[in-house]
């Protein structure tokens, strides 16, 4: 479709006081707006210093550096539900704003399959793209009792009460079913646990270097640059193997004789009414993005790991998954 667009120019004569005005007709297609791309944002649905802070900064630091956007993309926080306040807020009152996309994990599809989004299902939105990967970690203090999983798990099954979990979102949310996965293992009601939710995962870390939980069942990127500290010990990696670069050091659950894995994907939602040029426009940018020397530095920097999922592939692996973790949670009894 093509618009016309009338462009004036104006003379002002300050003696006589008159203003002459010309008007010239030029023709562009309807594509993305230079206001689009001067004001980009991304909403991270929690506070700062979690998983969604760091896949907002993500986009946004390389999407700057690489050159693809003109100004910076502001990055903005709407805590609340986990994710709830944010979904709603897009659906219901900006579903056509394209200058906005919203960040989301795993942990959002694990949300959307227990009916925590209200209303909302996962057809409510538009899917962007997933752009890393990340995988789950059982985080203590440095100074913890527990030198490796096994002794958290013996202490886990030997008096469940003795220990308490501290992460993001409440109970059925990814970090809660990490923490369930582990009492599964120990032989523990996951019913049993004792579980202190937090808007997000930075929060849950400070909690446990304060003292008021003992066990972080966080994400390997909320440990990136936290380790060099001091304050922490991670006692396993959620993944089926080791990971590489700085994090090889630390062995997996698997290893330790405990099969509990957790692989997070790390990606953007848009709002539902935004017009397929404009969709077009965020699935063309996103791909150049990810193909670019400036986000692959980004991504390892913030110790995510590659895995690009753009668009219409994207889109059917969310709601692949959502149904995938409705036959989940009412395995374990968790279902609204």
């Amino acid at each position: 479709m093509l618009i016309n667009r009338c462009k004036t120019w104006v003379f002002t004569i300050t003696l006589l006081g008159l203003s002459l005005q010309g008007c010239s007709n030029t023709t562009e297609s309807n594509t993305t707006s230079e206001t689009q791309r001067n004001n980009l944002e991304c909403i991270a649905p929690a506070k700062p210093g979690g998983g969604f802070d760091l896949t907002c900064r993500l986009v946004a630091n390389s999407l700057e550096k690489s050159n693809l956007i003109e100004q910076p993309m502001q990055v903005t926080y709407l805590p609340g539900g986990i994710g709830a306040v944010a979904y709603n807020n897009i659906v219901g009152t900006r579903p056509e704003d394209n200058n906005v996309i919203v960040a989301a994990s795993t942990g959002s599809a694990l949300n959307l399959a227990q009916g925590k989004f209200g209303e909302y299902d996962e057809n409510a939105v538009r899917w962007l793209a997933a752009l890393g990967a990340d995988y789950g970690v059982v985080v203590v203090k440095a100074d913890s009792p527990w030198q490796n999983l096994d002794d958290l798990m013996q202490a886990l099954k030997n008096d469940p009460d003795s220990v308490v979990f501290g992460a993001s979102g409440s109970i059925g949310s990814q970090d809660w079913m990490k923490a369930a996965l582990l009492a599964q293992a120990a032989g523990v009601d996951p019913r049993q646990m004792r579980f202190v939710a937090y808007e997000g995962g930075g929060e849950a870390l400070i909690s446990v270097l304060g003292g008021q939980t003992a066990v972080c069942p966080c994400d390997i990127s909320e440990m990136k640059g936290q380790m060099q500290s001091g304050n922490y010990r991670i006692l396993a990696v959620l993944a089926d193997e080791r990971l590489t670069g700085e994090f090889s050091e630390y062995p997996t659950a698997k290893e330790q004789g405990y099969d509990v894995t957790w692989a997070v994907w790390r990606g953007y939602y848009v709002p539902p009414n935004i017009s397929e040029a404009e969709y077009q426009w965020w699935t063309d940018t996103m791909t150049k993005l990810a193909e670019s020397p400036e986000f692959k530095q980004e991504l390892a920097e913030r110790g995510l790991f590659p895995y690009t999922k753009i668009g219409s592939e994207y889109e059917t692996i969310v709601k692949e998954q959502v149904k995938e973790f409705r036959e989940l949670v009412e395995q374990i009894r968790l279902s609204s």
